[in-house]
């Protein structure tokens, strides 16, 4: 019975994720922890491998659409990826399982959450008048960030993150995103944060794994509910109030975010 539970999950997850393109991570994290009783090492370990191979998928569509601007994710990679071997260096040298480690993992999972549900209300808003193309004669200037530190510097913040909560390269990639490049359309912010997401979470959960914090077979369920989840949900996405489900979407996950600091 636990199995079909895990298969549903994955499918729910996938559903929202092509529904609203928000990362399954701040979905997933929480429903593990809170209805399956995963200890926080495990669900964050699993839940960034099940982000990883979710978005592959996505990532070569839009690289073959050509969708994708890599110095974008180039910038953004340099930051995240370093941070992120940074994390998993200290985590293993604390020890992942620990009563300390654990509960700040949950504490920081609880604020990436509320962090989640605000970028979830501003994409809502702000997404409607971010510019959906490139203007004539800007190309060169829309992939330049307001300065060239800031993506290191922020790509090194979401790495840690990711690492530590699962959380931080969906909602939270892409407000960031809309704040470092103001100028580019807001597909292409979509895209490269689609991209970037994938080798920082594959980095970080195959260095979870290797600390034993991955359920390989409660993995596969994930993923077997979740790319017939991801199918129905964009299918949907046209024909359901955007702003509405972003909206609840947005109190659920503030919700669970201040359960986790609490606990």
């Amino acid at each position: 019975m636990q199995d079909l539970a895990f298969v549903f999950a994955g499918f729910f997850v996938g559903l929202v994720v092509g529904l609203t393109g928000v990362g399954g991570g701040s979905l997933m994290t929480p429903i593990l922890i809170f209805f399956f009783g995963i200890k926080p090492y495990m669900a964050v370990g699993t839940d960034l491998l099940f982000a990883a191979f979710t978005k592959m998928g996505g990532t070569i569509k839009l690289a073959r659409s050509k969708h994708i601007d890599w110095r974008v994710v180039a910038n953004l990679s340099a930051g995240s990826i370093p941070a992120a071997l940074i994390t998993l260096y200290t985590l293993h040298t604390l020890g992942a399982t620990s009563p300390a480690v654990q509960r700040v993992m949950t504490t920081t999972l609880g604020g990436a959450l509320l962090l989640t549900a605000a970028a979830t209300l501003y994409k809502a808003l702000r997404g409607k008048t971010a510019p959906v193309a490139v203007a004539p004669g800007q190309e060169a200037a829309a992939a330049r960030p307001r300065h060239w530190s800031l993506p290191l510097l922020f790509g090194a913040l979401i790495g840690t993150l990711v690492t530590l909560t699962s959380v931080g390269a969906g909602a939270i990639g892409v407000t960031v995103l809309m704040l470092l490049y103001p100028l580019l359309p807001l597909p292409r912010i979509v895209a490269a944060d689609i991209a970037y997401a994938v080798p920082l979470t594959l980095v970080a959960g195959m260095g979870h794994a290797s600390l034993g914090s991955v359920d390989w077979p409660m993995l596969a369920k994930l993923l077997a509910g979740s790319i017939p989840g991801i199918w129905v949900g964009s299918h949907l996405m046209f024909k359901t109030p955007e702003r509405v489900i972003r909206s609840l979407l947005s109190l659920l996950l503030a919700y669970a975010g201040m359960k986790l600091i609490a606990l």
